[in-house]
């Protein structure tokens, strides 16, 4: 059964996936967060600025990517997904070609 136009099928993996790119997501962005606190060139301050910053923009990118799933979501936050890099090749191949597709065709576009 399709809903919203894309397959149940489709949903499933969606949820299943976004949870290991919201962790790989987190753990990207604790990487950062560690590389900044560990830049004993800057001060405390200039390091504590730059956290902040960081966070501030990555949860936006989260926020996007991550809150709220719903079907009627799930192209643009599956695009938001991918165009950051969380998802191995193989892993979107599990989706029908049709969803493959939009997101390769919506994430080129986004790109531009």
């Amino acid at each position: 059964m399709a809903t919203h136009g894309f397959t149940e099928s489709d949903w499933k993996v969606f949820r299943e996936l976004q949870r290991l790119a919201l962790e790989r997501f987190c753990k990207r962005t604790l990487e950062e967060v560690q590389a900044i606190l560990g830049d004993s060139s800057r001060s405390h301050h200039d390091r504590y600025l730059a956290v902040f910053r960081l966070l501030r923009r990555r949860d936006e990118e989260l926020a996007i990517a991550f809150n709220d799933p719903r079907r009627s979501r799930m192209i643009g936050q599956l695009v938001a997904i991918y165009t950051h890099g969380l998802l191995e090749p193989d892993e979107l191949q599990r989706f029908t070609e049709r969803t493959k597709a939009t997101v390769e065709s919506l994430a080129e576009e986004f790109a531009r």
